[in-house]
């Protein structure tokens, strides 16, 4: 039996997550036209905004959790209307009811997770600084520069340790004044916000807030694109206020003022893949494309759906912790691109891009057709 919800609740949260959706949305359909899913399989965001209109929507539908809020719709959409936070506030209806499909019940234990560890991984929240161990890595103080947030897949997934080892020993050859605050950090907070869970995203931003005033951070200098986006555009809501970067934009400073060399050919081609957080909704294209372009021997081509229509990995929206089955992946078709290009790097700057990729090598009847590696570890190779 369907569980509808109700109209009045509908309109209330929509109206103030995403504006007067009712209002503007014309039905013109643009939206289904640029969303990666039409890609692989039929899906209409359309759809779900007409139902959400007249309190027609389904909340156990698997549905209205597709949306990886990728960026694309929004920024196509003629009459302005805010699909993805239409999109989360149903989200929120189903969480707050406590009604899920079968498909999202990982997303229920990674609540837990990030409540009880402060992690979506289920990892002890005093191991969250050991991917630092045998690098002389500080913890911050007041009066450092930098505070480094690796963001929680880069301090507990294995693949990517080798991500934050190599932005710690980046920072180190560069003299750079910088410090973790380990077990004290929480997870930012987006990908949960994103699958409606307001609450728990407010719990784990005033922890961090706390964490960071009480420590005297000013300047944070992030992995993540999903971490920058929360922290320089969402925590802003809490009545702060830090200097966010992130490591794309830092490491072509550093190069800039000369602080990084790079003594040997890196002699690969590689292609850039712009992650959905750091490029369409920061609009930080250029940093990532310039700072490989100072890498000697280092031949950048760009693939299909580069920059601001650059193809989703299938990762945000909190769909890092949903399966997807085969034949529905972005991040195939995106490392298809790639090795199409004649690429033998696919290089990007964003844990979630970095696992889908790796999970989408996998696949590939030639896995060594190539290589998926962040730009950071580009940097520190050609460093040698």
């Amino acid at each position: 039996m369907e569980t509808v919800a109700p109209l009045k609740e509908i309109i209330d949260i929509i109206k103030e997550s995403g504006g007067d959706a009712f209002k503007l949305c014309y039905q013109c359909g643009l939206c289904d036209t640029v969303c990666p899913w039409n890609r692989v399989r039929d899906f209409s965001m359309r759809k779900l905004i007409r139902e959400a209109t007249f309190g027609l929507t389904d909340i156990e539908s698997e549905e209205m959790w597709r949306c990886t809020t990728c960026g694309n719709c929004p920024q196509q959409c003629p009459r302005g209307v805010k699909i993805i936070e239409c999109g989360v506030s149903l989200r929120r209806i189903s969480t707050e009811y406590g009604i899920f499909p079968t498909s999202i019940n990982p997303v229920r234990a990674i609540s837990a997770s990030l409540t009880g560890e402060g992690n979506p991984l289920s990892e002890e929240r005093k191991k969250r600084a050991d991917w630092a161990e045998g690098l002389s890595v500080k913890t911050f103080t007041e009066g450092m520069e930098i505070l480094y947030f690796p963001g929680c897949y880069l301090c507990y997934d294995p693949r990517l340790k080798k991500v934050a080892r190599a932005t710690a020993k980046i920072l180190n050859r560069a003299g750079v004044e910088y410090g973790i605050l380990g077990s004290k950090e929480n997870c930012c907070g987006e990908s949960i916000r994103k699958t409606g869970d307001e609450e728990l995203f407010k719990r784990l931003a005033r922890e961090n807030i706390k964490t960071f005033i009480d420590n005297g951070v000013k300047k944070i200098l992030v992995s993540s694109p999903h971490c920058f986006h929360t922290f320089k555009n969402e925590y802003p809501d809490f009545r702060v206020n830090f200097e966010v970067i992130h490591i794309s934009q830092y490491l072509f400073e550093l190069v800039s003022e000369g602080r990084l060399e790079f003594p040997q050919d890196y002699g690969k081609k590689v292609t850039y893949h712009d992650p959905c957080y750091l490029g369409r909704h920061n609009g930080i294209f250029d940093e990532p494309r310039k700072l490989l372009q100072k890498i000697p021997g280092l031949d950048l081509i760009e693939m299909p759906d580069a920059m601001d229509n650059s193809l989703c990995c299938g990762g945000g929206g909190g769909r890092i912790w949903m399966e997807t089955p085969k034949g529905e992946r972005f991040s195939d078709l995106r490392l298809e691109q790639a090795v199409g290009a004649g690429a033998e790097v696919l290089a990007t700057s964003c844990p979630y891009c970095i696992s889908h990729f790796e999970e989408s090598l996998l696949g590939l009847e030639n896995s060594e057709a190539a290589q998926i590696k962040d730009i950071t570890e580009i940097v520190q190779e050609a460093m040698g």
